[in-house]
C-alpha cells in the first residue's frame, strides 16, 4: 500500500505543476480517439480511469463520462476541466461500480502508477465494469521498469511509477477476455528521457 499512498500524496500535491506542463496532444496522437467516441451510443456510459485532472477523453466526450481517481486534489481540477462528468473518488482496483455499467473505458497514464502485483486486477475490473462488446483504451510502457522520482517536474513532490511492460500488458488483457485491436506509441512529454513514447492498446471485450 506504499506505493499507493505515494502516488496519491504525490498527484495531491503536483496536481497544479502537472496540469501546467501536460501537453493535451500526448493523449491523443491518433484518429482512433475519435473514433472510439464516434462509434458509442448517444446514450453510452465512459468510464475514465485514472482520469487526474480531467484528459481530453473527458473533458470532450459527448456520451456520459465518468471520471475515477484517488487523488482528491486531481479531482478538483477537474471539476473546472470537464464540468459536465460526475467525478468519483476510489481506486481502479476495486471500481465502485456495477457490472457492465459502461459502453467504454480509458485509462491514461494511470495503471503504470499501480503496483504490479495489481495490474491484473485493475485490467479485469476494467472487463467487470465494461458491456460486452465493448472498447477498452489504455496505456502502459514498452518495458518492465519500476522506480520513483523525489522531485519529479521540479515540484518538490515525489511520484512512483510501476511499469509492466508492452508484452505483460498484452497478456493481461488478453486474460481479462478482451480482443487487442490495435496498438501504436504515443510521445510522453512527461517523461525525463528525450523522445520517450508510451504504448496504447485498443481492445474489445
Amino acid at each position: 500500500m506504499t506505493g499507493r499512498k505515494a502516488v496519491r500524496d504525490g498527484y495531491d500535491s503536483l496536481a497544479q505543476t502537472y496540469a501546467e506542463q501536460r501537453s493535451d496532444d500526448e493523449t491523443l496522437g491518433t484518429t482512433l480517439f475519435d473514433d472510439l467516441l464516434a462509434d458509442l451510443p448517444d446514450d453510452a456510459r465512459l468510464l475514465d480511469a485514472g482520469c487526474g485532472q480531467g484528459t481530453p477523453v473527458l473533458a470532450g466526450a459527448g456520451v456520459s463520462a465518468v471520471g475515477l481517481d484517488f487523488s482528491g486534489e486531481q479531482l478538483r481540477l477537474a471539476t473546472e476541466n470537464a464540468p459536465r462528468a460526475a467525478l468519483v473518488q476510489g481506486d481502479m482496483a476495486a471500481l465502485p461500480f456495477e457490472d457492465d455499467a459502461f459502453d467504454a473505458v480509458t485509462a491514461y497514464h494511470s495503471l503504470i502508477h499501480v503496483p504490479l502485483s495489481e495490474h491484473q486486477r485493475v485490467i479485469d475490473e476494467f472487463a467487470r465494469v465494461l458491456k460486452p462488446g465493448s472498447p477498452l483504451l489504455v496505456s502502459e510502457g514498452h518495458v518492465e521498469w519500476e522506480g520513483s522520482n523525489p522531485d519529479w517536474l521540479d515540484s518538490g513532490a515525489a511520484m512512483e511509477w510501476h511499469i509492466a511492460g508492452s508484452e505483460a500488458t498484452r497478456e493481461q488483457i488478453r486474460e481479462a477476455g478482451f480482443t487487442v485491436l490495435d496498438e501504436w506509441s504515443v510521445a510522453d512529454t512527461c517523461a525525463e528521457e528525450e523522445g520517450a513514447q508510451k504504448p496504447f492498446f485498443l481492445a474489445e471485450r
